[in-house]
């Protein structure tokens, strides 16, 4: 691999970054990576009716019932964040 092929690739990089929220950058942490994982899923869930109706039959719900406890889900995917050391 040569000097500018790696230019490019992370010039790409970056600019993937810079246009998706859910791709990260080097500043991201642990928890801020997985809300964004949490939230795409569950806005693809609540998007692919095929796979919302799937998930309000495997738990007995309606799919409308489905869908607003996805969409409460949405608010905190992983709890509270992290109490932030301040160094």
């Amino acid at each position: 691999m040569q000097a500018s092929d790696r230019f490019n690739i992370n010039s790409q990089l970056e600019h993937l970054q810079a246009k998706y929220v859910g791709t990260g950058h080097a500043d991201l942490n642990r928890f801020e990576w997985a809300v964004n994982i949490q939230r795409d899923s569950y806005a693809s869930y609540v998007g692919h009716y095929p796979m919302l109706t799937y998930f309000a039959i495997a738990e007995n719900e309606s799919i409308a019932r489905e869908r607003y406890n996805f969409m409460q889900k949405m608010l905190l995917p992983c709890g509270l964040p992290p109490e932030r050391e301040d160094d």
